[in-house]
């Protein structure tokens, strides 16, 4: 299921570029030396992805401790039908819903940290933009952090998040570089077709919850089995055994 990451990364970095596309295009690189230049753009995303490592590393655990429990294929059901809800409920039914209301003042933190440090043109500028820019709120970070969730073991929602960030990297890259090398209609589009993706990775998660037998889809649930053995001895053939051969030895 790991490979999920990286496919939302790459296809979902058409919506990266229409939410972050702007930072990226702000970012006060060095544009006279293509190699400085090439070191600022390697840290603004190391920054990034070591942000997404780190909520995977917060969160991961939540999957992790429910796969102990042995609800992880409930887990991974869930989530994918929040997946599939969350693209296909219309954005009226979900605003009456916000959950993210306690973390505004945290995000108008982090928008406010992100503006500074758009100013300045130190060496740990490019780094902690990225970082910071790690934290805005985005829809497709949050189908990321499922995703993590629903795997269920610690390191493996780590690498989830860091794959869904190195997949994010090679449009974001060219934005910077090229610029708004995309048309208006071009980015519209791509947009569009972000949806079909999350809802394909959710119906996956779901079949892999199901537990249908597909090989690399959908396995069967390993049932781990303790099998013990045990031999069985008569105590007083033992005991004859052993004097008949202490009397043969004697002899």
């Amino acid at each position: 299921m790991i490979y999920t990451a990286i496919m939302l990364g790459l296809l979902g970095s058409f919506h990266c570029v229409g939410m972050c596309g702007p930072i990226a295009l702000m970012l006060p690189v060095d544009r006279s030396s293509r190699n400085r230049m090439t070191l600022q753009v390697i840290m603004y995303h190391s920054g990034r992805i070591l942000t997404y490592a780190l909520i995977g590393l917060a969160l991961g655990g939540i999957g992790t401790g429910l796969n102990l429990f042995g609800i992880q294929q409930q887990l991974s059901i869930f989530l994918g039908l929040l997946m599939i809800a969350l693209v296909l409920l219309p954005s009226s039914m979900l605003g009456k819903y916000r959950l993210l209301g306690p973390l505004y003042r945290l995000i108008a933190g982090v928008k406010s940290g992100l503006g500074e440090s758009l100013k300045k043109k130190t060496p740990d500028t490019f780094f902690t933009i990225g970082f910071l820019n790690g934290f805005l709120p985005c829809g497709l970070v949050y189908m990321a952090v499922f995703g993590a969730i629903a795997i269920g073991d610690l390191g493996q929602s780590i690498w989830y998040m860091v794959l869904f960030g190195l997949g994010t990297v090679p449009l974001m890259t060219a934005t910077v570089f090229l610029g708004n090398f995309l048309s208006p209609g071009i980015r519209k589009g791509m947009r569009r077709f972000v949806p079909v993706v999350v809802v394909i990775i959710g119906a996956v998660f779901v079949l892999r919850g199901m537990g249908l037998g597909i090989p690399y889809v959908s396995p069967k649930p390993i049932d781990q089995k303790i099998e013990a053995s045990y031999e069985c001895h008569d105590t007083n053939l033992v005991n004859n055994m052993n004097t008949n051969t202490t009397n043969y030895d004697l002899q």
